[in-house]
């Protein structure tokens, strides 16, 4: 299916002129089905969905787009469609992912405070997912120090979580960038949040940990970021803090140990 639909016509712009029968072909609808499928795209007023992501400042772009960043067409699984709110320039810029635990402490800023300033005085975008903790952190300390950020969602853009973040969402629409593959309207759930891991890391050539757990969704990153073939960093901690425990043990199994941004642009950037 969809991908090969999208293949054809990225923008779907010839979908309602479409033979059914080459329809039916390219979606691999069996033809018992097809006579509601239509019925049902049908009742879909496109241009209406499109007027309102235009008045709410939506954009789109598919796999098949030139726009859509080469970095995430070589993940396994890349999302078929983005969904954009901001600068969606962001996209073609070097980015590093900043991944960590939701209730992170002080600790977690004093090492962004190490890291961070270097990559933005190299123009590195910092990605990140908008979370409680870790992310929020690596997203306000980005805008403090004057540099860009990417916040992916694990929902709609109609559904902000966390709510208590829509402030830090609504400067980042303003100046940097939001994206998520799901449509405005769906809810986040909880096993979107691991599915969108893999654009966080997807859209940077490295992933940076900085305190998570042993048990934690950080850790999903960071093997997807290694599935994807790119760098993994740790921040390491105190041997007797839990939110060291995923950091330190991501050391021991190969991750670089970081103290600085300038160890991250060394092994990236600067070779």
């Amino acid at each position: 299916m969809i991908r090969n639909l999208l293949k054809l016509d990225p923008r779907l712009h010839n979908l309602y002129s479409m033979p059914s029968t080459k329809l039916q072909h390219i979606l691999q609808i069996h033809s018992s089905k097809m006579e509601k499928f239509i019925n049902e795209f049908g009742s879909i007023n496109v241009h209406k969905l499109i007027k309102l992501y235009n008045s709410k400042n939506i954009s789109y772009i598919t796999f098949y787009d030139p726009e859509y960043p080469q970095v995430l067409r070589e993940i396994h699984d890349p999302p078929l469609v983005l969904f954009l709110k901001g600068d969606k320039n962001l996209l073609l810029r070097n980015a590093i992912a900043i991944v960590g635990a939701r209730a992170a402490n002080h600790y977690a800023q004093i090492a962004l405070d190490l890291i961070l300033p270097e990559l933005i005085r190299n123009n590195i975008v910092i990605v990140s997912g908008l979370a409680k903790g870790t992310d929020t952190f690596a997203h306000e300390k980005t805008i403090q120090c004057g540099g860009k950020t990417i916040a992916v969602l694990g929902g709609g853009f109609f559904h902000l979580y966390p709510s208590e973040n829509k402030a830090l969402a609504d400067e980042i629409e303003k100046n940097h960038l939001l994206l998520s593959e799901y449509p405005p309207i769906i809810k986040p759930e909880r096993w979107h949040f691991p599915m969108r891991n893999r654009i966080i890391s997807g859209l940077a050539k490295g992933t940076i940990v900085v305190q998570a757990k042993k048990r934690s969704g950080s850790l999903i990153t960071a093997d997807m970021a290694l599935e994807a073939g790119r760098e993994v960093f740790a921040f390491p901690g105190p041997i007797n803090d839990s939110l060291s425990e995923g950091t330190n043990h991501l050391i021991q199994q190969g991750a670089k140990l970081i103290t600085s941004g300038k160890d991250i642009l060394e092994e990236i950037f600067l070779e």
